[in-house]
């Protein structure tokens, strides 16, 4: 019996998460035709076809899509075996900063992993804005950081890039005067700049209907459907959808978010730090 390549499933995923070979192989590290190239070996090993050509592109077969769920299957148990071999011993704490993005989606599975595989490490966990936590990584502070890119740094370990989308009430009733109002964070933020600057290149008229220097206070003003903001697919659900296309909305471009892990950190925090590099790559939020 032939057995499953871990390397070989996560670029598999990567493709059947993103929908592009190009975007796979950015993923992983990879070239397009490396990328390719795994793709042949996986689907030697399981004997099916897994990629159908489709105009330009490909997409996956019905035996794609099933090794899709296997595939999930076998990385959360491999993830949790090498987390139980690096972390059974391990004490002392790790400091982790990363915004409300992450906080309410993905990340809670990942740190309960770790934390089921380092049941003697204390983890202190930081959420806030992009500034602020920062601020407390330059300082020390925290250990493994996930904030809004600012560009290339050293001590990166990994980036996420997910596309912006235009968000608003649930509600089928949503419409809105000419005037387009707008819910943003309090300045400096990376959403807001591009959810004015999109709308200033469409020529739309907009107002500024309600501002937070939360997330929450965002959602309270969406949820009510007194406005629309931009943020990433994660901050769908709990009374907020993706905008209808009857708004007609201008294109947002992409949010790029860094990881990255202190210069001086230790193995718990370095054993985080990739767990997160691999977890939320690879569980990019879609509209």
């Amino acid at each position: 019996m032939q057995t499953l390549d871990p390397d070989l499933l996560r670029t598999f995923l990567a493709f059947a998460e993103s929908g592009s070979l190009s975007q796979a192989a950015a993923t992983v590290g990879r070239t397009p035709s490396a990328v390719t190239a795994q793709m042949q070996r996986l689907e030697a090993v399981i004997g099916e076809e897994l990629l159908a050509p489709s105009g330009r592109g490909r997409v996956l077969t019905p035996a794609g899509e099933d090794v899709v769920v296997q595939a999930r299957k076998i990385l959360e148990v491999h993830r949790d075996a090498w987390l139980s071999l690096k972390g059974g011993r391990t004490d002392g704490r790790v400091s982790l900063g990363c915004t409300q993005d992450f906080a309410d989606s993905t990340l809670p599975a990942l740190l309960r992993q770790f934390a089921r595989a380092h049941p003697r490490v204390r983890l202190d966990l930081r959420v806030g804005r992009t500034r602020e936590l920062q601020s407390q990584y330059d300082q020390g502070m925290i250990d493994v950081l996930i904030v809004m890119r600012q560009g290339a740094a050293a001590d990166e370990v990994a980036v996420i890039e997910e596309p912006m989308v235009w968000l608003c009430a649930s509600s089928d009733a949503t419409s809105f005067d000419d005037q387009l109002p707008l819910a943003v964070l309090d300045p400096p933020c990376g959403f807001r700049s591009a959810a004015i600057e999109a709308l200033d290149g469409q020529g739309r008229p907009y107002r500024i209907a309600a501002t937070s220097p939360s997330l929450s206070g965002i959602r309270a003003a969406i949820r009510s459907g007194i406005a629309v903001t931009a943020r990433t697919g994660r901050f769908v659900g709990d009374g907020v959808a993706i905008a209808p296309d009857r708004l007609v909305l201008p294109a947002l471009p992409d949010a790029a978010f860094s990881l990255h892990l202190k210069r001086s950190a230790e193995k718990a925090a370095i054993t985080l730090a990739d767990l997160l590099a691999d977890g939320l790559v690879r569980t990019v939020a879609e509209p």
